[in-house]
């Protein structure tokens, strides 16, 4: 899978879409330190070992660079989303992922924005997505352009 460049300085605003989810009871924030433990099990339990290892590293950042969607309609806070960044190399986003039943809401997205936008307020002028699935989603969501050649990139050589 390759690697996708976005221009940071270009980014759609972030707020009415995460202003649209906390009306539907779905809030977008940064991870607290506290949290890491739950967000780093949860990861395992629904994506994979791989992307764990990546978010406890993005949570180790101060601020964390990490990313949840927490479903708070009661009183149960159920973690939906996350999304990191500076996990595997500095200037990378990801990874990230919704629960496939919270899919379609425009999760992925707010917390696409809410990583992207950090980054940005930490100087970057231009991030980079390591090894995407869905192309046509970060595409569409953010410009994002193929870096040609960029398979399988810093992935190489992994155990």
């Amino acid at each position: 899978m390759p690697d996708m460049l976005v221009k940071l300085y270009e980014l759609p605003p972030h707020a009415p879409l995460i202003d649209q989810l906390a009306a539907q009871g779905i809030t977008v924030r940064r991870a607290l330190a506290p949290e890491k433990h739950k967000i780093v099990e949860w990861v395992r339990a629904n994506f994979s070992a791989r992307w764990a290892s990546e978010c406890d590293v993005a949570m180790t950042g101060r601020p964390p660079g990490c990313f949840i969607a927490v479903d708070e309609k009661d009183e149960s806070k159920e973690l939906v989303g996350f999304a990191c960044h500076d996990a595997t190399c500095k200037n990378f986003f990801g990874p990230t992922g919704v629960l496939e039943s919270q899919r379609g809401k425009g999760i992925g997205k707010a917390l696409l924005l809410a990583a992207l936008h950090a980054m940005r307020e930490q100087g970057y002028a231009y991030a980079v997505i390591g090894g995407v699935g869905p192309a046509d989603f970060y595409a569409k969501s953010v410009g994002a352009t193929i870096i040609e050649g960029s398979t399988p990139g810093i992935y190489k050589g992994m155990i």
